[in-house]
């Protein structure tokens, strides 16, 4: 394709700066002139073209040159100036997702506080549920589409180690990456997207919302404008970095014992899998009182779906939580569920999957 765009920057000596363009940066010169006093040249390369013009109105200005082999370009130098006073950046093409160690806190976040929505990518509505993320080890939203109909959206993915998708209200219609044409995610269903798979949100009903949770905290999401969805293959074995695309459906799902007295719950499959990245599971109101415990996960998030009931915690006033409440428990912590109403029902994410919890006297 032609290049019809070029990014210019000022400088007020263009005859320093060709050897630094060329030489050090490896672009292409392609256009100098004039001939007899170069006033502008032009240089190509990485995916750039650059206009080098002397006393441009807009400044140096900075560029970021990304790489494969960051230390093998421009002497392993990651922070050069050029003699025009453009800063450039070498960075890796293809960074490696960094998960970020884990700093523990007990969080209780409350829908009646009023935490502010605010507008994300596809014009979604985003409420913030952890607002500290545990020192950036993970982000989770409440996120929520008021007007239904067509979603904006583009076929992109995520750089991530973990992401959840649950549908807590109204519906979501998705298509995914070798599997198959469009799913529905009705309330109670859930999608693991396991980490690069290509999706796009097509629709969406009246007051969609969903809670989703991603590892780490601080990731990228990025657009391919390549692939088209549906794909043509249908490959529901298929594994992204050890994990497996999961559509868990809350109807017809099987309830069982859960770790805490007093309360029964539904596996979604995740820990399975994901290989124990993660576990989601759905508890409701079982027999028996409830119990203090204590758990030993890394990250154990919670948010309330359905009624009421009392977060007690070890050195802490109670909290008296509702629909739409969240709470994150650090390992360790002696907590209890107490009077849960009979209606309750809530969503519990924990990474790792497999983890202990040990029921305690307070």
């Amino acid at each position: 394709m032609d290049i019809q765009a070029e990014v210019r920057l000022s400088t007020e000596e263009l005859r320093d700066d060709i050897p630094f363009y060329t030489n050090t940066l490896k672009m292409r010169m392609d256009m100098i002139y004039p001939a007899d006093d170069p006033t502008v040249a032009v240089f190509s390369g990485h995916g750039l073209r650059l206009r080098i013009e002397k006393n441009a109105p807009e400044g140096s200005g900075g560029i970021r040159i990304l790489t494969d082999n960051p230390g093998e370009f421009a002497g392993g130098a990651r922070q050069l100036t050029a003699p025009n006073g453009t800063n450039v950046e070498i960075a890796e093409l293809n960074p490696p997702l960094v998960l970020p160690k884990v700093q523990h806190s007990f969080v209780v976040r409350r829908l009646a506080d009023q935490a502010p929505w605010v507008i994300g990518r596809a014009g979604m509505h985003y409420r913030d549920l952890v607002p500290d993320r545990l020192g950036g080890a993970m982000i989770a939203s409440h996120i929520r589409i008021p007007d239904g109909g067509p979603v904006p959206d583009m076929v992109h993915y995520h750089k991530v180690g973990f992401q959840l998708i649950f549908c807590v209200n109204g519906w979501v219609d998705v298509l995914y990456e070798d599997q198959g044409g469009l799913r529905r995610l009705n309330a109670g269903d859930c999608f693991i997207q396991p980490p690069e798979i290509r999706h796009r949100v097509c629709a969406a009903s009246d007051d969609l919302q969903v809670i989703e949770i991603g590892v780490p905290a601080d990731h990228v999401t990025e657009i391919d404008h390549e692939m088209a969805l549906p794909t043509p293959h249908d490959r529901p074995d298929r594994e992204w970095d050890g994990q497996r695309f999961v559509h868990n459906l809350a109807e017809g799902a099987a309830w069982g014992d859960f770790s805490l007295p007093g309360f029964e719950c539904r596996d979604t499959t995740i820990a399975t899998n994901t290989k124990d990245v993660a576990g989601v599971q759905v508890i409701r109101r079982g027999t028996g009182t409830p119990q203090w415990a204590q758990h030993d996960a890394d990250i154990h998030f919670t948010f309330v779906m359905k009624g009421s009931m009392i977060l007690q915690g070890e050195g802490r006033d109670p909290f008296a939580l509702v629909a739409g409440d969240a709470f994150v428990i650090p390992p360790g912590m002696k907590t209890r569920y107490a009077e849960p109403s009979a209606d309750i029902e809530f969503l519990e994410v924990t990474l790792p999957g497999a983890f202990e919890t040990k029921v305690t006297d307070q």
